[in-house]
């Protein structure tokens, strides 16, 4: 075997990039960026440890793909989207993660299975705990290891576009709009459907925990847009460092 150091690559301007780029998207994705919350190149160049070139391109990408606003030439927001943008964008995804279900139902395996249900418990004990950040990170996990199944990266990488620009209202479930469900977890449903290996079935409960799940930040959403609740007043103090909001080593690696 040989033992000779192997040389790590150069870090490129390019992969320099893809790497903030990276940074910001799963932050959004995973709701670890709220809401209104206003992010400066500065800053997020010193929390990721680089210059402020490769943060610049990455953020001017990421208001091409409406994840965030600018303000400035060197400060950006976090927009909040209304309930009528969230309805929208909710039928698309409605739509082609049931289709990624779908297809992948045919593919998940016994060991998916077990795996699938680990990350569930994750998720209620996370809930229960009051550890938001956890729950929602581990929530988009689940999803994500479904839809990985159906082996259509492109169909999962428009999906994260998706989650990306409602990522940040996830915030909002703990403790404003905690997912609830009439009867058991979607969750099981979808577990038990894949098991079965129905995707009809299996489209169906994804379909019911998205649209279930979302009830409450819904309701919330149209609160907040009629003015039945003063959204400066539920604001919070952003307390977590952007260093650890950008960088979280149990973060969910990207699909693509």
């Amino acid at each position: 075997m040989d033992h000779t150091p192997q040389r790590r690559p150069a870090v490129t301007r390019n992969n320099l990039n893809d790497q903030v780029y990276d940074s910001l998207h799963r932050a959004l994705l995973e709701g670890r960026l709220r809401p209104h919350q206003r992010l400066k190149i500065r800053d997020l160049a010193l929390a990721l440890e680089v210059s402020e070139t490769p943060v610049r391109e990455a953020v001017m990408q990421l208001v091409r793909e409406r994840a965030l606003v600018l303000q400035s030439s060197r400060s950006f927001k976090v927009p909040r989207l209304s309930a009528e943008q969230y309805l929208e964008l909710r039928s698309i995804r409605l739509e082609l993660e049931g289709l990624a279900a779908a297809t992948a139902a045919p593919n998940v395996t016994a060991r998916d299975i077990v795996e699938l249900r680990k990350v569930h418990e994750q998720v209620v004990k996370a809930e229960a705990a009051g550890n938001a950040a956890e729950a929602v990170r581990l929530n988009w996990l689940f999803r994500l290891m479904v839809y990985r199944r159906a082996n259509m990266p492109e169909l999962i990488n428009i999906i994260e576009g998706l989650w990306m620009r409602t990522g940040p209202l996830l915030t909002y479930l703990h403790p404003h709009a905690r997912p609830t469900y009439p009867g058991r977890h979607r969750h099981l449903d979808v577990i038990d459907e894949l098991a079965r290996g129905d995707s009809a079935a299996v489209r169906a409960a994804i379909i019911a925990d998205t649209v279930e799940g979302g009830a409450s930040l819904l309701k919330f959403l149209n609160d907040l847009d009629d003015g039945t609740l003063d959204e400066a007043e539920l604001s919070e103090p952003f307390e977590v460092p952007l260093s650890e909001i950008l960088i979280d080593p149990k973060s969910t690696p990207a699909a693509s």
